[in-house]
């Protein structure tokens, strides 16, 4: 079972972006990038400080019999599920990890690395992590493959009816909001600054080559706060972000015209209400993204997951 420990000092925000090219889609596949949400192994494979390789890591892992697999919760990760929910056969496995056949590739691979951030700086103290722009590397080497063994015209059709997500976001903020950890150099630069270099950052990703994306931010603040107080200023920082992003996201799906749909999906006020009312819920993670996969137009626009997928399908 999916749980999640809800913390005095906690503040959860859950943003996601669903990008879908218009075309017919006969089969699902997956591919996952992004930090220790989604993480499904690829750290095992790293020196790093960030790794989820001991219980209770994975302890309610079905697949697994109960054994850690490198994903850094007890259970299934959002993307699993939402994967599941669409039909996917099986989890994408971890692109690191030295059983993952080649032709894995044609169920989809986990490029994801916890610690990872939009940012190249982020997660350093950390050591080993594999940052975004290196996690579109891996992939591209991925289509290389494809393009081989399939030819061009068969990896490009095979693409198009693939699903790409992206979780990615909390460490960044987590760096900028400590005061310990340089980021820029000795002077922070401002909130401002800061969103807009990471919204600047995720866009030239973006454009690399992720036709159909999926994007979960998700940002647990921690603070010495009393019981009940929330962190004004990174509620502030991630409202601000995510509106920037919107705008962002809303431009593209002007450029880009019917070739692909970007769907803002907000998911703060799930997230919040897990917080609020912790005592009556269980399952974080089948929570989310059932809500996400399901719920009205409040939870995600124009449309919701499940619509999304189906509508194209």
């Amino acid at each position: 079972m999916e749980t999640i420990r809800i913390c005095k000092a906690s503040l959860l925000i859950v943003f996601i972006v669903f990008s879908l090219r218009v075309l017919p889609c006969l089969s699902f596949t997956s591919f996952v990038f992004g930090d220790s949400l989604v993480d499904a192994g690829n750290n095992d494979y790293l020196i790093t400080l960030s790794k989820a390789d001991s219980p209770p890591y994975g302890i309610d892992f079905t697949p697994s019999g109960g054994k850690p697999t490198g994903r850094f919760t007890n259970g299934r990760t959002i993307s699993d599920i939402v994967d599941e929910a669409l039909g996917a056969m099986s989890f994408p496995p971890p692109y690191l990890a030295p059983n993952t056949r080649p032709d894995a590739i044609l169920g989809g691979i986990n490029y994801a690395s916890g610690a990872s951030g939009i940012l190249d700086q982020t997660g350093s103290l950390f050591i080993g992590r594999v940052r975004l722009r290196e996690q579109v590397d891996y992939f591209e080497q991925s289509r290389t493959y494809m393009v081989s063994v399939m030819g061009e015209n068969s990896t490009e059709d095979f693409l198009k009816k693939a699903v790409f997500s992206l979780t990615i976001g909390s460490n960044d903020i987590l760096n900028y909001l400590q005061p310990s950890i340089p980021f820029f150099g000795e002077d922070k630069v401002s909130p401002t600054m800061f969103q807009d270099f990471m919204v600047s950052n995720l866009t030239i990703q973006l454009k690399l080559g992720l036709d159909r994306l999926v994007a979960y931010l998700l940002c647990r603040a921690l603070k010495l706060l009393p019981r009940g107080k929330c962190a004004v200023e990174v509620n502030v920082l991630i409202r601000g972000y995510n509106r920037k992003l919107k705008e962002m996201l809303d431009q593209l799906n002007q450029d880009l015209g019917p070739e692909a749909i970007f769907v803002y999906a907000n998911s703060y006020d799930i997230v919040m209400g897990i917080i609020q009312n912790y005592r009556q819920y269980e399952a974080a993670n089948i929570i989310i993204a059932e809500k996400l996969l399901d719920g009205d137009e409040s939870m995600s626009s124009p449309m919701n997951i499940r619509e999304l997928y189906s509508h194209y399908s």
